[in-house]
């Protein structure tokens, strides 16, 4: 009887063990299939930190189209803030820029033959409308010739670390639009390409370099040559600025792009209470697989930064001034003290899930320039002086992925010393080496003596 119970307790025991086992998975799988986003690329980021959240297909070198034309912004605002564009400055229309910008069927403002233009007015065509011809006649206004320019834009690209991008033009067209006038040493059925994580790193440093892209990124609409003839409304194609059809709160930029070859594609970036994410959709489809447009990238794009916005948070995760449990002082030697008090000289923040702030751990990395083998720091230590670096991550081993180096560091604060400790006169250094080889004698003696019994 008592065998017959003890097996039907154990059976039950498995049973319930099962179960929840089945439930977590469940739950698992529910949490993995929490974002699931229609398109042959996506990328979803942290706009401060560039701390990926979501991934899909992120290296693949995909179609981009005219959110290209984010790093003819990069390079625009680069050239202006090193004084070698001014805004004011005029341009005087090239025969190939005339051409490119006459066809109404391509994104443009018409630009006279004979006509000037100054380098504000452009870049405001370029940014808000996708102007093709307006983007020719920067790339010109910058480095003389299209051409030169496209080896600007890929020396850039090599040196922001984007790896999986090739530039063919400055603009984003598919080059047979060029009508054999593309840029030089470049196909005529060639298009420009990047991987999700090359297009979320480029717009990553466009607004953190450069954040007043936003002010014209954001606007709704805008008149070209107004009180002129050539007077032209430009309409954003961002139609998920908070004014226009897909409107989405918190929502500024940043670039749209279409062609047959890259489909409809978006990067997308919106903040709301103090926390900004930036989103990549390639190619997106809605939710059958088909490529329905407008309403596929925006839809993709919306899909992330609700999931972004509802799941996670900023949480501030080391406060300032934070001492690590067992580590809150340095040994100092050569000192007039022997230790000397650490701690960060500023909090650490960042976004993560909802509710799982005490899921991370800090790390301590002491300056092995300044600390020797023995975790020892010499005197003299200045207050304030950095003697290393604090870091967090995920106390089960989950490995948090940036885009940059530059974004990972926002995750890593100074460790300081708290106290000024001055180095001790040569007497005491003097009187402290006698004592210690005295004391090293003494142990020594000691040490024998016990040997002997």
């Amino acid at each position: 009887m008592k065998k017959y119970s003890y097996q039907k307790c154990t059976a039950i025991v498995l049973a319930f063990i099962m179960f929840f086992s089945l439930f977590a998975g469940v739950n698992q799988a529910k949490a993995e299939a929490g974002l699931n986003v229609n398109a042959d690329g996506a990328i979803l980021v942290d706009g401060e930190t560039g701390k990926v959240l979501y991934e899909k297909n992120a290296d693949s070198p995909l179609g981009i189209a005219s959110m290209t034309k984010m790093m003819s912004e990069y390079l625009l605002l680069d050239a202006v803030k090193h004084g070698k564009v001014k805004w004011n400055q005029e341009y005087s229309v090239s025969e190939l820029v005339y051409k490119i910008s006459q066809p109404t069927s391509l994104s443009n403002v018409p630009l006279r033959r004979d006509g000037k233009y100054n380098v504000r007015e452009l870049y405001e065509a370029m940014a808000i409308y996708s102007a093709n011809g307006a983007t020719i006649a920067l790339a010109e206004v910058i480095a003389g010739s299209e051409t030169n320019f496209v080896k600007m834009m890929n020396e850039k690209a090599k040196k922001l670390g984007l790896k999986n991008t090739k530039f063919v033009n400055s603009t984003g067209l598919n080059n047979k639009d060029y009508h054999g006038e593309q840029p030089q040493g470049t196909g005529a059925d060639e298009e420009n390409v990047m991987s999700p994580r090359d297009v979320a790193t480029l717009a990553f440093h466009l607004i953190n370099e450069y954040p007043d892209v936003l002010k014209t990124a954001s606007t709704p609409m805008k008149v070209f040559r107004e009180g002129t003839t050539d007077r032209i409304v430009m309409k954003n194609w961002n139609w998920m600025l908070p004014s226009l059809v897909y409107g989405y709160k918190g929502m500024d930029g940043l670039k749209t792009g279409t062609t047959d070859f890259a489909g409809y594609c978006f990067t997308g970036t919106a903040t709301r209470d103090g926390k900004r994410f930036i989103t990549v959709v390639q190619n997106a489809k809605d939710s059958s697989g088909k490529n329905d447009g407008y309403k596929a990238r925006f839809g993709e794009t919306k899909k992330m930064l609700d999931y972004a916005f509802s799941n996670y948070t900023k949480e501030e995760l080391v406060a300032k001034h934070y001492q690590v449990k067992g580590h809150k002082t340095i040994p100092v030697i050569k000192g007039k003290e022997d230790k000397v008090k650490i701690y960060t000289k500023s909090a650490i923040n960042m976004v993560i899930p909802n509710n799982e702030k005490d899921n991370y751990k800090p790390v301590l990395v002491l300056d092995k320039k300044k600390v020797n083998k023995n975790g020892e720091v010499t005197a003299p230590i200045k207050k304030g002086e950095k003697l290393g670096y604090l870091t967090i991550e995920p106390k089960n081993g989950d490995k948090v992925s940036f885009l940059t180096e530059e974004g990972q560091k926002k995750v890593q604060v100074d460790i300081i010393a708290v106290q000024d400790v001055e180095k001790a006169n040569w007497f005491v250094l003097m009187m402290r080496s006698i004592g210690n080889f005295f004391g090293d004698v003494g142990h020594g003696i000691s040490s024998t003596v016990k040997g002997w019994f």
